[in-house]
């Protein structure tokens, strides 16, 4: 492989062996090192955490203490892009998403780590033992090239959450079944045969006025069929509309290509695909057409027991089946998202990727790297990935842990998290990706507030990605 120096030893080397460093020997006396880390605020990050304090012991014999900045996820780009480009070097590793490899890359922030990887046989291990999607999409800077940058410390996708007090109901299932000539999924085989079509019909179906019966019971409250994201912050709507289009057989402009985006993003067929995406935003609370149903919201909605099914990432499913915080919380189980179906009958379920990599960044010491990367190894054994997989709301992409025979069967969310990986795909890694993003997040909520059409939306869209590309010198 291109930039790394795999052996044949190394590549025996499994990351479930890998729990300690392989740099230098425990020095004279010990030292203090202190990690900063950036991090989104959820449960995937305040795992590792409370997982480090409680079982993390440097094989250098250093005193390592790893200390996360916990940020918002609403204004998470916004606080490490500030904290960067002020260059008051805070951080030592930082939790990015994808999409801001380029950005920070090109900026001199995100250290290339090809060569302590040729150096370290454990680190070739890794790299060896990662899923393909994450090491295109998620560890690579340009996209799916072998320029290392990080290693998953969440790889996320989104699934389907819904209830079983209603989905499995005998009462519900058969006036389903009389009203649209299909089984009301409730086993996770039946999910796997649900299309964006019947996820609208499904949304129809549950939605109920107060009173109304539903289930064994009545609705306290209106009650609604389905949700996904529609929020104007950060990626929000942009996550689940590249995931409609590519769905379709749609695209978004390739940054590996020069050609324009208009005539791709604006295509008449993403046209139709967001327009369904809209259409299907009446069998959802009225928060929808706000531009605010972003994926903490939907996640709420749900676990107040508002609506039947959403679709929203696993990193947000722990709480769901937490009895402290979810009025559904023994009722609720977790299916494959919906796609849509192509003329031989099967499904695409095309998806755009989540979770984030953990990079480190450019000022640090040597003795700061050694230590960071060896953090690297601990959380990405085969112990520790498999706690984070049965305890804390998390899922792996290690192949060593994915690959388990009982992996499904570690949470309620695992299956449907591991059938999902092979569909993933990412959004723009380019430096210029969080001005498209900006202005795209924008034209996609005045259609989701009923300003603008779909087509309007798209060819706004398309007309400034042209123009900045073009600008960039990524167009011709």
């Amino acid at each position: 492989m291109k930039g790394l120096k795999f052996s044949i030893a190394a590549a025996a080397i499994t990351a479930g062996a890998v729990l300690g460093g392989a740099f230098t020997a425990a020095p004279a006396s010990a030292k203090d090192v202190i990690i900063n880390m950036a991090a989104p605020d959820w449960q995937p990050t305040r795992f590792m955490q409370e997982e480090f304090n409680r079982t993390y012991k440097s094989k250098t014999g250093n005193n390592v203490k790893l200390v996360i900045d916990f940020i918002p996820w609403p204004s998470f780009y916004q606080r490490v892009a500030a904290s960067l480009s002020s260059g008051e070097k805070k951080y030592q590793m930082i939790v990015t998403d994808s999409q801001w490899m380029g950005d920070f890359v090109e900026g001199g922030h995100y250290l290339k780590l090809n060569k302590y990887i040729d150096a370290d046989p454990e680190l070739q291990a890794v790299i060896a033992d990662m899923h393909q999607v994450l090491k295109d999409t998620s560890s690579s800077y340009p996209y799916k090239s072998t320029n290392y940058y990080g290693f998953p410390q969440f790889p996320d996708n989104m699934v389907t959450f819904y209830r079983t007090d209603l989905f499995c109901n005998a009462k519900e299932r058969a006036a389903f079944k009389a009203k649209y000539k299909k089984a009301l999924p409730c086993y996770y085989h039946e999910w796997q045969d649900v299309d964006w079509n019947q996820w609208g019909n499904i949304g129809e179906f549950f939605t109920r006025k107060k009173g109304s019966a539903l289930g064994d019971g009545k609705a306290d409250d209106d009650f609604y069929g389905i949700a996904y994201q529609a929020g104007k912050g950060y990626d929000f709507s942009t996550s689940q509309i590249h995931t409609m289009i590519w769905d379709a057989g749609g695209d978004i402009w390739d940054e590996t290509d020069t050609k324009p985006a208009s005539g791709v993003i604006n295509s008449a067929v993403n046209v139709k695909a967001m327009e369904q995406f809209l259409d299907l935003l009446k069998w959802s609370p009225p928060v929808a057409k706000t531009g605010q149903m972003d994926i903490f919201v939907i996640q709420d909605l749900y676990m107040q027991g508002k609506v039947a099914a959403i679709v929203d990432w696993v990193g947000v499913a722990g709480p769901v089946i937490d009895p402290k915080a979810s009025k559904v919380a023994d009722k609720s189980a977790f299916a494959q998202a919906p796609g849509t179906r192509k003329s031989d009958g099967t499904i695409n379920r095309s998806s755009n990727i989540g979770g984030q990599p953990f990079v480190l960044t450019t000022w640090n010491n040597d003795e700061v790297i050694h230590e960071a990367l060896d953090v690297v190894k601990w959380w990405l054994s085969k112990p520790v990935q498999t706690k984070f997989v049965r305890e804390g709301g998390g899922q792996s992409g290690m192949l060593s842990v994915l690959n388990d025979p009982g992996y499904a069967t570690w949470s309620p969310f695992a299956r449907a998290f591991a059938d999902n990986i092979q569909w993933q795909k990412d959004m723009w890694h380019i430096p210029e990706f969080f001005p498209l993003l900006t202005q795209q997040q924008e034209q996609f909520d005045k259609a989701i507030t009923g300003q603008i059409s779909a087509k309007q939306a798209l060819d706004s869209v398309a007309a400034y990605q042209d123009k900045t590309l073009k600008e960039a010198g990524r167009i011709k």
